[in-house]
């Protein structure tokens, strides 16, 4: 069982999902969730994965409304790439505050100071930021992105600590964004040998975007599509997981009969604990709130996204 923390399931919870299901059938809805969301999110929706995955599958369904069960900078990835349909955010305090470190002024005045760089940002930022960017990235696959840029100087918004991780992995600098995720930055190797000392033997992942010296402490350091990929791999019966604690519930449906551990109960994010039942039943009865991108913005940061895709 997930050790996230989040607000009571309500006790009307069944009804509440029944009418979910009656809203999507009359919407044409399909339901996306990230790997993150409380427990009773996950298991009502239609797709699970990370942010980029999510928005790849909103672009291939054919539905007409799609619900983002994320954070806005998502639901704004999804927009893009489904300028046609209609893409509601359940719950419009659900921000980030990594995406929210880096703003476009800003972004455009590093560049002037580097104009020989390329901007590789995170997905976790902004369709703003975005359309500024020579080029996106996940966590997954931002070692190949940044290597598929030569030698040119790279600009690295807005993660530092995904930024450190390449940067090791390619043995090389860049210019780094001072943001981070408040929930993986407070994740230390304190709470590795202290989740080790609990569960001798047993392996530690962690995401990248917690810090270098966390990293060096674990045994892998993974995407939370990669976890996913540990949980299934039947050499691994146990694992530690130091990433936002809704993962476990995500791995646990993965692999039922295997445990998994959290590497520290802390590493909860509180607007990825916002959307509750009732905001999904309201959103599908209102089609509200929902995210737009300006076109002036859109095209550019689906460049962005497309010259990532194209790898």
């Amino acid at each position: 069982m997930s050790t996230a923390q989040h607000r009571p399931v309500p006790a009307n919870s069944d009804e509440l999902i029944e009418r979910i299901s009656q809203l999507k059938q009359q919407r044409g809805a399909v339901i996306l969730a990230h790997n993150y969301q409380p427990p009773e999110i996950q298991d009502m929706a239609d797709m699970l994965g990370d942010s980029l995955e999510l928005a790849r599958k909103a672009a291939e369904t054919d539905a007409e409304v799609i619900v983002f069960c994320g954070v806005h900078f998502m639901a704004e990835t999804a927009a893009m790439l489904c300028s046609q349909r209609t893409v509601l955010l359940p719950h419009l305090g659900a921000g980030c505050p990594m995406a929210d470190m880096a703003e476009e002024d800003d972004l455009l005045e590093l560049k002037r100071q580097y104009p020989e760089a390329k901007v590789v940002c995170y997905v976790n930022s902004s369709a703003a930021v975005k359309a500024h960017c020579d080029i996106c990235c996940t966590s997954a696959n931002a070692v190949k992105v940044v290597q598929s840029l030569g030698d040119a100087p790279v600009i690295f918004v807005p993660d530092r600590n995904l930024g450190r991780f390449v940067e090791s992995k390619l043995g090389r600098e860049m210019i780094l964004w001072p943001g981070y995720c408040p929930t993986h930055d407070l994740i230390t190797p304190d709470h590795v040998a202290q989740a080790r000392a609990a569960h001798p033997g047993v392996p530690v992942v962690v995401h990248p975007e917690c810090t270098m010296d966390t990293i060096e402490a674990a045994d892998y350091a993974e995407s939370t599509g990669g976890m996913v990929r540990l949980a299934r791999d039947p050499e691994l019966p146990e694992l530690i997981v130091g990433t936002e604690t809704g993962m476990l519930h995500r791995l646990q449906a993965e692999a039922p009969h295997k445990a998994f551990h959290p590497l520290t109960k802390r590493a909860v994010c509180p607007n990825m604990k916002r959307i509750g039942l009732e905001d999904v039943v309201r959103s599908l009865a209102t089609l509200e709130p929902r995210i737009t991108v300006p076109e002036s913005i859109a095209g550019q940061a689906v460049a962005c996204v497309d010259r990532m895709l194209s790898l």
